[in-house]
């Protein structure tokens, strides 16, 4: 058969379901092999948002989502989804047609180095040289892509490799068992838990990865410890829990770190140095547990007295099994710290001024949304927002980005968590600046049939740097910006659109569009004036106290 039609197959016997993309006159084999196949094209507007779909689809599944591009501008369109999928850990494939590479037709017309560009910022970048190699390379992409730490691979398929023929056959899928963590490591950690006065657990990103929220709920019910999560930690255990601390959503100053500055060991499960620190390790200063399924990077504010080395939910359960905590115990510092900080969250939940404060949006959305149903951030100000007041009832239902942390991926995300999630509420929420980057793609969701919410934060300016701008003391300059008529811009691609004049009015359209077919934007103006006087001033003027 031909080599495109070995590949295609090859997709096919990894389960891959869709790719999201844009093929290019390098891509025609391919293209042609595709069409008998039980793979899903979707058409996408732009390659950046089908490399976002592509690793949310990773993020959701663990298996890796499919993209699709042409040479040239096309596959160098992948690098920011690329990084997004790398640092955050979320596996993905992209694939690129290439010039044939037996004999030149155009010189270096549209020829770079994609394979090379990509090297550094995915775990697999290679090109296929010959049709025979095919089964193994994708075969291996694959593997490498959903190994840990989960990340991106690059295949580039020159178009006269495509259209020879190959009598290579596939190689079976082999799955494997992740390796426990060693015997001495877990009792070294169960004494090291036990010794301690005040534990605190911290819950990260690679716990939300392998969903290993059962044995975290059954460790802390049965030792009493409080928990506290990173952003991409949230929902791992149901935030409601009587434990639960919150959010780190900044890296210091914030209530819930005067519990970590009081603890004298926090038992670190799943978290690695790609996202934003959650607290700051001090050379003198508390003792960190490391359990994750790689030993921790080293680095200045990181640096843990124990590492854990395993499949996460093995290593839980195994020190749950094991661990006796002391009686004498006393938690009560930390029951007041969860009380302290669910009095300030809540404070502006009910305050209706408009425009609407960012507290009062996520407390509607958590009154109106079920315990799986989805929201999904772009990159602002407002995700700092989310993530300290919006509570999550379970894993993988706040999708946000703490890694790359990219603009533009708020609105892709949401397409794909919908189509994998057909029966949950979506809701994409999008600084007015990130929700240009690629809108083009409301045609995508349209087109794809998608029921779906965006949200639109209007305050016409990159806000999250207008904050960082006043929070140095420097003077406003050079962030503001006019924004199109976004109802007239919606319903120009088939959307319905909605303009909120007031918190009524944008609760009547909230609810409207959570409960109707299609997609629906909202363009809500906000207000940021708390911004600065909260988490620039007031909390860090809060002392511990409680």
């Amino acid at each position: 058969m031909k080599t495109s039609d070995l590949f295609v197959k090859a997709l096919e016997n990894e389960g891959v379901e869709y790719i999201y993309g844009i093929p290019g006159e390098e891509n025609l084999d391919f293209l042609d092999s595709l069409q008998g196949s039980s793979i899903k094209l979707i058409l996408t507007r732009h390659e950046q948002a089908a490399g976002f779909m592509a690793a949310t689809y990773g993020r959701l599944t663990g298996k890796p989502g499919v993209c699709l591009s042409t040479l040239g501008p096309g596959a160098t369109n992948f690098v920011t989804s690329a990084a997004y999928a790398q640092l955050g850990a979320m596996p993905m494939i992209m694939l690129a047609g290439q010039k044939p590479i037996r004999k030149s037709k155009q010189g270096r017309f549209q020829i770079v180095d994609v394979v090379g560009l990509m090297k550094p910022i995915t775990k697999y970048s290679e090109q296929v040289v010959d049709g025979n190699n095919v089964p193994a390379m994708v075969r291996d992409a694959f593997r490498i892509a959903m190994e840990e730490r989960p990340g991106a691979g690059y295949i580039e398929l020159p178009e006269d490799i495509a259209e020879e023929d190959t009598d290579a056959q596939l190689f079976d899928v082999v799955g494997h068992r992740r390796p426990s963590a060693d015997h001495k490591s877990i009792d070294a950690a169960v004494e090291m838990i036990q010794q301690a006065k005040l534990p605190l657990l911290l819950i990260g990103a690679g716990a939300n990865r392998k969903l290993a929220g059962k044995m975290l709920r059954k460790f802390v019910d049965k030792t009493g410890i409080y928990f506290f999560n990173t952003q991409l930690g949230k929902g791992v255990i149901d935030e409601r829990h009587s434990q639960y601390l919150g959010a780190a959503a900044l890296s210091a100053d914030d209530y819930l770190h005067c519990a970590i500055e009081r603890a004298d060991l926090i038992i670190n499960v799943g978290h690695d140095v790609i996202e934003k620190p959650p607290f700051f390790m001090e050379k003198d200063g508390k003792k960190v547990i490391h359990i994750n399924f790689f030993a921790a990077q080293i680095d200045d504010v990181y640096f843990p007295q124990l590492n854990v080395v395993g499949d996460i939910s093995s290593s839980m359960w195994e020190i749950s099994e094991k661990i006796k905590m002391p009686e004498n115990l006393n938690f009560s510092y930390f029951q007041r710290v969860r009380d302290e900080v669910d009095s300030h969250i809540t404070k502006y939940f009910e305050d209706d001024r408009f425009p609407i404060l960012p507290q009062r949006l996520v407390n509607l959305l958590r009154q109106k949304l079920g315990d799986e149903d989805i929201v999904t951030l772009d990159n602002g100000v407002y995700k700092i927002w989310f993530a300290r007041n919006y509570k999550c009832h379970a894993p993988n239902t706040m999708l946000l980005d703490n890694a790359l942390a990219t603009m533009g991926a708020g609105l892709p995300s949401a397409m794909a968590a919908k189509q994998i999630h057909p029966d949950r509420k979506v809701v994409s929420i999008n600084g007015d600046g990130g929700f240009m980057m690629n809108s083009q793609e409301l045609e995508t969701a349209v087109r794809m049939g998608l029921d779906l919410v965006v949200i639109i934060l209007n305050d016409s300016a990159y806000g999250m740097i207008k904050w960082k701008q006043e929070g140095v003391g420097f003077n406003e300059f050079g962030l503001d910006f006019e924004n199109p008529d976004f109802v007239k811009y919606a319903e120009s691609f088939g959307c319905h659109g909605y303009r909120a004049e007031s918190d009524e009015s944008f609760q009547s359209i909230l609810d409207t569009a959570l409960n109707s077919k299609g997609v629906h934007v909202i363009d809500v103006p906000v207000d940021y004036s708390l911004n600065h006087s909260i988490l620039n001033v007031l909390l860090k003027e809060s002392a511990c106290i409680i």
